[in-house]
């Protein structure tokens, strides 16, 4: 997806996949990936999500990453906090106390622009990517992060013959294999949404499930 797709939905305000809470997912799932109390996180994708706040709440130091500036903005106008902003590579970075968040394009970090990170959060940059381009997401990811690395990963299946993206239907197979010599990968859970969502189903999924990862650095 070009950025400019993302940025015209935030000013369409077509934002359905912003949450107003803490995802779930993170609330359970967050302490069996064992990251040290104090790593730095990153969050690629980040949007204005309030998972954001809750990392930092539990001693994290945050990096996200957003393409779309007004999601940053959105972010901190909502927390009701000034950024304090500055050129960052070839991004800009926003940061107020232990948050940071890179505004610009993922692929154009560098392991120097978030330098410390030892652990990651993917709630919906995966589910955000067509599939000719998870296979770069899968490599930069392991440019940036350090062996060793621990992540969460969250992703959505349903037969992408029903629906168009995003989010993208990211099965477990074709998630092993992105992740090959990359990432050791661990199902943690897999959850039926059809259940507990309705509207996916009149929208005519037969199948929905949302799936939870540790996956580690290799």
């Amino acid at each position: 997806m070009e950025p400019q797709f993302w940025t015209d939905r935030w000013k369409e305000g077509n934002i359905g996949f912003h949450r107003p809470s803490v995802n779930e997912h993170l609330l359970e799932f967050w302490p069996q990936i064992d990251a040290a109390p104090s790593a730095s996180v990153l969050v690629p994708l980040c949007g204005k999500s309030l998972d954001l706040h809750w990392l930092v709440e539990q001693g994290h130091t945050v990096m996200g990453n957003e393409v779309v500036d007004l999601a940053v903005q959105d972010f901190f106008k909502e927390a009701q906090w000034l950024p304090k902003c500055e050129p960052w590579g070839a991004l800009q970075r926003y940061s107020c106390g232990a948050l940071h968040i890179l505004c610009g394009d993922f692929f154009a970090l560098t392991p120097q622009d978030i330098e410390g990170v030892s652990a990651w959060y993917d709630r919906a940059a995966q589910v955000a990517l067509p599939p000719e381009m998870r296979q770069a997401y899968y490599q930069q990811l392991a440019n940036l992060l350090p062996v060793g690395a621990v992540g969460l990963s969250l992703s959505f299946e349903y037969p992408q013959d029903q629906k168009s993206g995003p989010p993208f239907s990211v099965e477990e197979d074709e998630l092993r294999a992105l992740c090959n010599g990359r990432f050791s990968i661990e199902l943690l859970a897999r959850q039926d949404r059809l259940a507990v969502e309705p509207r996916l189903a009149a929208q005519g999924l037969t199948r929905a499930d949302e799936a939870i990862y540790r996956m580690v650095r290799c």
